[in-house]
C-alpha cells in the first residue's frame, strides 16, 4: 500500500507498519492559492464528516463555514494576526464547534473527542479531493463566540482553512521553511502494554 507514495512525501515521512497512503499524504501547508473550491467538491468534505463515530451517535460536531468575502471577513476578525498572514488566501474557513450537551441536557464527555474525529475525517476526504487543510488554534474564542453568535453550550475548537495548495515562495519568508510534512514520534512511544509507560 505505501510504496507507491509521491517523492515528495515518501522522503519525509516513512511508516514503520503498512497504511493506505492516504494517512501519510495528508498534511498541514500553508500556501493556498485563491482558486475557488466548487460546491460539490466543498460539500463532499462534510459529508465524510458526517459519517464520523460518536458517542451514543449524538454527532455534536457543527461546522460553520465562510466562503464569501463579507463571512471570512468576519473570521479574519478573531483569527490570531501570525496565522492571518497566511490564511488570508484560503477560500474556505471553517470553524469545528461541538454541543456539550446531550438531548436529556446532561454534560456530554465525548463531545469533543467526537468532534475531533469528525475533522479528522473531513481532512481525509479533503485531500482525497486534491484539497489541503490546516487547522488552527490561534484565535480569539470570546471574539469568535460573538461575531457569529455561538450559544454558550457549543464549544469551540480549531478554525479549518480549506483550499488549493499554492508554491512554498507565496508564503512570507518566516512561513517558507516550515513549509514542509512533518515527521512523528515512534510508534512505541505512543501505545503502552497494560498500564501507562508500559512498552509494548
Amino acid at each position: 500500500m505505501t510504496a507507491s507514495l509521491p517523492i515528495e512525501i515518501d522522503s519525509n515521512r516513512q511508516p514503520d507498519h503498512e497504511i493506505n497512503p492516504q494517512f501519510l499524504t495528508r498534511w498541514s501547508p500553508r500556501s493556498f492559492t485563491d482558486q475557488e473550491v466548487t460546491e460539490d467538491v466543498l460539500l463532499s468534505l462534510f459529508e465524510a464528516a458526517r459519517w464520523a463515530p460518536s458517542g451514543s451517535n449524538l454527532q455534536p460536531w457543527r461546522f460553520i463555514i465562510a466562503r464569501t468575502e463579507e463571512h471570512r471577513a468576519k473570521f479574519h476578525s478573531f483569527i490570531a494576526p501570525a496565522n492571518r498572514e497566511w490564511c488570508e488566501k484560503a477560500p474556505i474557513l471553517t470553524l469545528v464547534i461541538s454541543h456539550t450537551k446531550t438531548p436529556k441536557g446532561s454534560n456530554n464527555p465525548s463531545h469533543a473527542f467526537d468532534a475531533g474525529t469528525a475533522w479528522g475525517y473531513l481532512a481525509l476526504e479533503a485531500n482525497n479531493q486534491g484539497l489541503i487543510t490546516h487547522a488552527m488554534g490561534g484565535f480569539d474564542r470570546d471574539q469568535a463566540r460573538v461575531t457569529l453568535q455561538i450559544p454558550e453550550e457549543y464549544e469551540l475548537h480549531a478554525v479549518i482553512a480549506i483550499g488549493y495548495r499554492g508554491p512554498k515562495e507565496a508564503l512570507p519568508e518566516k512561513f517558507q521553511e516550515r513549509e514542509i510534512q512533518s515527521t512523528r514520534r515512534p510508534i512505541s512511544e505512543t501505545i503502552f502494554a497494560g498500564g501507562f509507560g508500559i512498552t509494548l
